[in-house]
């Protein structure tokens, strides 16, 4: 009998203890998602209230790194010529270091041999085989930015400096604008570039 009453005593002991720890973990869980409740709703409060801040004013933009903004946006080559331009616009165009008036002459023409004849036919270059560069915007609204300029003559040589980004490759850019210039002044036997990196991939790769 002594046994039995202390095994009843030890059984209602465990019970009570183990609904106890029952009690406290549903308690504790109903806290807990009440906590998560109240400060999920808190959260939401909070973010609700936060004005969201739109501006279309650019010059909010003019604090930015370059390493913020977007490398180069373009537009497709099968867009409307409209669109090339707008995004075109958001680019300036290659400088142009000399203000030579354009000398338009058809190929064939004998021109003589100076820096200010050499300086005319390119700058009419630039604008009769343009779209190799980016002095149009439209050429600039999808990634060409390349431009070209004339640094002095070596006797019979023009030297040329290229700059800027190209779709087709320098080496053909110069050999294009070369054949242009020894078209119409035909006493320049070669038409180079200073500095041979230029005519590299790396180089036009590194262009913007």
């Amino acid at each position: 009998m002594k046994y039995f009453c202390t095994s009843i005593i030890l059984l209602q002991a465990g019970l009570c203890a183990g609904f106890t720890r029952s009690f406290i973990a549903t308690r504790d869980t109903i806290n807990n998602d009440i906590f998560s409740r109240t400060s999920f709703m808190t959260y939401a409060n909070t973010f609700e209230r936060q004005p969201i801040r739109m501006s279309d004013e650019w010059a909010d933009f003019a604090d930015l790194d370059d390493d913020d903004l977007p490398s180069f946006t373009v537009a497709d080559e099968n867009d409307p010529q409209e669109f090339k331009a707008e995004v075109g616009e958001m680019y300036a165009p290659p400088e142009v270091l000399s203000d030579v008036a354009p000398i338009f002459l058809p190929q064939g023409s004998v021109l003589e041999l100076t820096e200010e004849n050499v300086e005319g036919v390119l700058a009419a270059c630039r604008e009769e085989i343009g779209t190799l560069f980016g002095y149009s915007a439209e050429n600039r609204g999808v990634g060409i930015t390349g431009g070209v300029d004339f640094l002095y003559l070596d006797g019979p040589m023009v030297v040329l400096s290229l700059k800027g980004r190209f779709w087709h490759q320098r080496p053909t850019v110069l050999e294009r604008v070369g054949a242009y210039i020894m078209g119409r002044i035909p006493e320049v036997i070669d038409v180079i570039v200073e500095d041979e990196w230029e005519l590299t991939d790396e180089a036009n790769n590194a262009a913007l």
